[in-house]
Formats: structure tokens, sequence, C-alpha cells
């Protein structure tokens, strides 16, 4: 046992890493600026900072006598990427660097990086797997890959053990679902409990698999403490049950008992129209399986949401407002 350093503690994915690292009996500290995270998710018994990753100085003391790093904090807006990359890349790309940096400086021995299927990009409707060449199509996606090969530069330089991984689309309890501009499930799922249809961009053909957060957590803790994890990319979430995004509105319709007839509206630019991670190599390495199905895990996640059903908050600047830029955020109308 010893310190970890959470960075995104407040957030949906660092507070159930949180709770596990406490249960093992590790002494945990977290790092948030709450844009996209709440005080209610930040566990008992974390030692807290309501810091910026972007201001250095501030968070330097943080990371003192740490013995990792899991580095879950982001603003992991790939649509909105497009329309506000200045704040994205900010808080993507910068303060991963700066995250790495304060490491650095601390001495700190190993270093897990929660990266994103955006590095893959388009590829042509191929299954992601780890060895494939990474196509970013907007600039939240390219700012993760780009962070990737900065830290990889400095923990190579520095004598840091690095690992990168890959979760994809997760949903569960503490998910921030009143925001607008991600989390397409949760979004799904707010709206219907409030009486009101979903909106699909596009024709709602699009796939991805959805990883429950029950499945995410033990392979990322198996990772950190594996040596041969060291440097290596690893995509962690379930390839077995793919589902377009319609479907995947039929679906929680169906749990909610929900007449479903959906708002389709233009796609939005960049959109990387088959995303689909290949989990070969996390069983190979890390025992990864899942054990939350999908009808199981969505119904999970409307139980979640059905006793906090609120209005959507429109948190974050919109930079760029153009005829491409959605009328779904512009007017407000999700």
């Amino acid at each position: 046992m010893g310190l970890v350093v959470i960075t995104g503690v407040a957030g949906f994915l660092g507070s159930h890493l949180a709770d596990y690292y406490l249960d093992a009996g590790w002494q945990v500290r977290g790092v948030d600026n709450l844009i996209g995270g709440s005080h209610e998710n930040v566990p008992e018994g974390v030692e807290f900072f309501e810091y910026d990753l972007l201001n250095l100085d501030s968070i330097k003391p943080v990371f003192e006598g740490a013995d990792l790093v899991i580095h879950a904090a982001c603003t992991a807006y790939e649509g909105l990427s497009v329309f506000s990359p200045s704040l994205v890349v900010a808080n993507t790309m910068q303060i991963s660097v700066n995250a790495m940096t304060a490491a650095i400086q601390n001495r700190v021995p190993k270093f897990v990086y929660m990266s994103s299927m955006a590095r893959y990009g388009d590829n042509g409707g191929v299954q992601f797997d780890e060895s494939l060449t990474c196509k970013p199509q907007d600039p939240y996606g390219i700012s993760k890959k780009a962070a990737e090969d900065v830290l990889r530069n400095l923990a190579e330089v520095h004598g840091v053990e690095l690992v990168i991984l890959v979760p994809h689309n997760i949903v569960g309890a503490r998910q921030k679902f009143d925001d607008p501009f991600r989390n397409v499930a949760s979004i799904m799922t707010n709206r219907m409990l409030q009486g009101k249809q979903p909106i699909i961009y596009g024709d709602g053909s699009q796939q991805r698999c959805f990883s429950f957060i029950q499945d995410v957590v033990k392979p990322i803790v198996v990772a950190a403490e594996l040596p041969e994890a060291v440097g290596e990319v690893i995509n962690i979430g379930p390839d077995e049950s793919p589902i377009t995004i319609l479907e995947l509105a039929q679906e929680l319709a169906d749990i909610i008992g929900f007449d479903l007839d959906p708002i389709f509206m233009p796609g939005r630019p960049q959109e990387v129209h088959v995303a689909l991670c290949s989990s070969d190599k996390a069983r190979r390495l890390l025992g990864y399986e899942t054990t939350v199905g999908l009808r199981e895990g969505l119904t999970e996640l409307v139980e979640w949401i059905r006793p906090r059903v609120k209005e959507f908050e429109y948190h974050l600047p919109i930079e760029i407002m153009s005829h491409k830029t959605p009328k779904t955020w512009l007017n407000r109308l999700i």
C-alpha cells in the first residue's frame, strides 16, 4: 500500500477509482477543478484539493510523496472540441503535461494515463486495436494522442514508469447526466425520464460499445501494478456487444417504458461513424472480462438517474459559433 494521487477525483471514473484504493487500504489524495465533477462524488477519506491542473505551481505539493499517479482528469468532449478547441485542448493536453511535470518534480515512480478511443479516429470502420495508426478527427482526439506522445517522452527522459490506458464509453452511477455536450446514454435517459424524446444526430447508425463502471476499475488497478503494462497502450472496455445509437435509444426506451419517437438532427462535424475497440490485449495482459451485460448496465444507469432527474446545465462556453455549430447547443434544445 502507499499513496495514490488521482486527478479528476470528483468526476465519474476518478471517484470510483478512489473508492477502490481507499477500500484496499491506500492513502488517497485527489485534485479536481470541478468543471465536470462534484463535491458529492468525492469519497470520504480522500484528501481533496480543489485546484486547477493548469496551475502547475499550485498542484506541485499535491504530488509530494506519491507512489502512483492516476491521471483521469479531462474535459472529454469530442463533438464540442470542434467548437470550443481552446477550452478542450488546454484541459486535455496541457493539464496532462502539468500532471506529469508535477509527478516528475516529486519523483513519483509510476504514472497511469487515461487516454481515449478518440485517439484512433477514423480507421474506415475497422475495430480499433492498439497497433493501428492513430487518425484522430477532432481537437479532443488530437490532443489526447499528443498528450500521450509528450508524456511518453518525459517518462523516458526522467525514468517514470508510464502506462497508457484507453477506456471507452463508460457509463454508470455518478456520471454527469445533466451535461448537454457528452454522455449520450445519460443524455437520452435524462430526457426520456423528463418525458422528452431523445435527440439523435444523423440517422443513428453510428456504432459504439459501452463500458460499465464496475468492469473498468479492476483492469485499471491491475495495469497500475503490472510490470508488463509499463510502456504499453491498452484498450479497456467490451467488444462483444456493439450497438447503434438508434438501437441504444430503443433499448433505453424499453427499459424506461417510454414511447419512442426520436428527434433527428443533422450529423455533427468530425464524428467517427464506427468506433469499436478490441479488448484482446486487455484480456491477455490484465485478465479483463465483461461481467455486466448491456441491458443490465443500462438498467442500472436508468435507476440511478431516475430519482435525480434535472434540467441540463450549459456549463461550458461555445467558442466558435457558425452554421456548423449544432443548433441543439446554440439554442439550448437538449
